[in-house]
């Protein structure tokens, strides 16, 4: 039985579709295990295979909130084990990673870009936009299924401003800086006291049942 945090219907951002997906093999893992994931309330960020110490398969999975402890890593790692082993995706023996973001994460839904509009990203697209590839600068908001940037490395005669359809992307990472730290850090805080809270709470029914036992 799969452990539910949060269902599709209480959530339903949970379903939020990314724009920028997998290609190939990775692709195929994707969409096996996206549902899987959803159903537990996490959101699937993005999947990577790699062969530098063997076949590793790397799941990056959060929750809504942006926040994917340890505990919930194990918890997918153990759910999804299974569905792969029947499904068989890999075409040869693989290690599973289960794991965050991280604060310099991969932005690939929508409500990514809007979230960390007044952060610094780095984009690579896959569809050139006036013959460039590679944009770095401040996300500023979205427009519709665009992003806003305003560029760091525009040379001159360049427009500052520019609108990349998030679609259109190969890539799109946030850049580590002191002012991501910080939020980061204060997002976790926040997080924290309201799982404190949350868990201060208790159901009357439960408070009851324990009145009674104690009589």
């Amino acid at each position: 039985m799969i452990d539910t945090i949060e269902t599709q219907e209480s959530r339903p951002d949970i379903a939020e579709p990314r724009l920028i997906g997998e290609q190939g093999m990775a692709a195929r893992v994707a969409a096996i295990a996206a549902p899987v994931l959803e159903q537990m309330g996490y959101r699937l960020v993005r999947v990577r295979i790699s062969g530098t110490s063997g076949c590793t398969v790397q799941i990056m999975a959060e929750r809504p909130d942006g926040s994917m402890p340890i505990e919930d890593c194990e918890a997918a790692s153990r759910a999804l084990s299974p569905v792969f082993d029947a499904e068989d995706p890999i075409d040869r023996e693989y290690r599973l990673e289960i794991s965050s973001p991280g604060i310099d994460r991969p932005l690939v839904r929508r409500s990514d870009f809007e979230r960390h509009a007044g952060h610094e990203a780095k984009i690579e697209m896959a569809v050139a936009l006036d013959g460039r590839k590679r944009f770095r600068g401040i996300l500023t908001g979205v427009e519709g299924e665009a992003a806003r940037l305003r560029r760091k490395d525009a040379a001159a005669g360049e427009a500052e401003d520019v609108l990349l359809a998030i679609a259109d992307m190969a890539e799109a990472r946030l850049v580590l800086t002191d002012a991501l730290v910080a939020e980061s850090l204060r997002r976790g805080k926040e997080r924290a006291a309201q799982h404190a809270d949350n868990d201060n709470r208790m159901p009357a029914e439960t408070l009851h049942a324990r009145d009674n036992e104690g009589v």
